[in-house]
């Protein structure tokens, strides 16, 4: 497989990543085996449909040494330690996807798998959590591949999925979603209905005069979830990235505009949660995210577990995201 094959597989497999829903935004990464010392990935930040081949990054597996005109995904050091791991392994994905990143928080323990999906995945562990990029996380994923699994559950974070090529990679990715998906509890729930659809609509309309870009998620779950009147409070480590530590329960109509601007996301019991940000890229991805931070939240309130991110880390990911982040993505 030449270089540039390789760099098209990765462009590739970003678009078809963001098409699957299995990350959104710029999340999640891509990379390709180059030999026994290098490897390709994606870069830092940039959004998959705007990344080229000439984007890709060159990464050497044991110094972490780059080369490219962008610098490399934060990530590399867990698809170093895949390569370092599985000598056959030639293509890595990490994905942010909903149902994975539930089960990784609570309910892997008795995950309903047969044992032929067991093996298509390439055996499956869960890792020590660690923040993104950081040594710790490194070396708690690549504990979990040592003991000899392919598809790794990275806790308030994503998974972490390796192959032989890209298709194999990219159906672990997609049968593990299924798997989880059928795992994932508290999920069933009853639609919107035309009332609650059109007084939304009525209000969304009003905020937007007021806000700028505002966006609602307003189906089954959601609703499930916004009508318990419980704080959702981050368990993941991209809503602690671009809300913080919790979206406020707005119960006065009057305050939905300025809770929006502080926080990006609201909740308001019998409409949905609304989001906001600067831009209307930014604000469908936070749509994207809620929605996924209430699915996690339901399961892992079905299974008694508490699975929230520490204050300290909250605090530490939403200002790198702020400081640092959004502008490289923005800018």
């Amino acid at each position: 497989m030449s270089g540039k094959t390789r760099r098209e597989l990765i462009v590739e497999t970003g678009k078809m990543l963001l098409e699957t829903g299995l990350v959104a935004r710029t999340w999640g990464n891509v990379s390709a085996r180059v030999d026994g010392d290098n490897f390709l990935i994606t870069p830092s930040g940039l959004d998959y449909m705007n990344t080229t081949e000439d984007d890709i990054a060159l990464v050497n597996i044991s110094t972490g040494e780059w080369a490219g005109p962008r610098k490399p995904s934060g990530e590399r050091g867990v698809h170093a330690a895949a390569y370092e791991v599985f000598e056959d392994v030639k293509f890595v994905i990490h994905t942010h996807q909903t149902y994975a990143t539930a089960i990784g928080l609570a309910g892997y323990e008795e995950l309903d798998i047969t044992d032929d999906e067991l093996m298509k995945l390439g055996g499956i562990a869960v890792s020590e959590y660690g923040m993104t990029g950081t040594k710790k996380l490194i070396e708690a994923v690549t504990d979990a591949m040592q003991a000899g699994a392919e598809t790794v559950f990275m806790p308030h974070h994503g998974v972490l999925i390796c192959g032989r090529d890209r298709d194999e990679t990219m159906m672990r990715a997609m049968l593990l979603e299924e798997i989880c998906q059928r795992n994932c509890l508290g999920q069933k729930a009853a639609e919107p209905t035309e009332t609650m659809v059109k007084e939304a609509a009525d209000l969304l309309e009003q905020i937007q005069i007021i806000v700028g870009n505002v966006e609602l998620l307003q189906n089954a779950e959601t609703m499930k979830f916004v009508n318990m009147n419980t704080p959702l409070v981050a368990q993941i480590e991209d809503m602690a990235q671009m809300v913080g530590r919790s979206a406020p329960i707005v119960l006065n109509v009057l305050k939905i505009a300025p809770q929006l601007k502080k926080h990006g996301a609201v909740m308001v019991p019998g409409i949905g949660i609304m989001v906001h940000a600067d831009t209307e890229d930014d604000t469908e991805a936070l749509k994207l995210l809620m929605d996924k931070a209430v699915k996690v939240k339901l399961h892992t309130m079905s299974t008694g577990k508490k699975a929230e991110l520490g204050l300290a880390d909250i605090a530490l990911e939403h200002m790198i995201y702020t400081r640092k982040y959004s502008k490289q993505k923005n800018g």
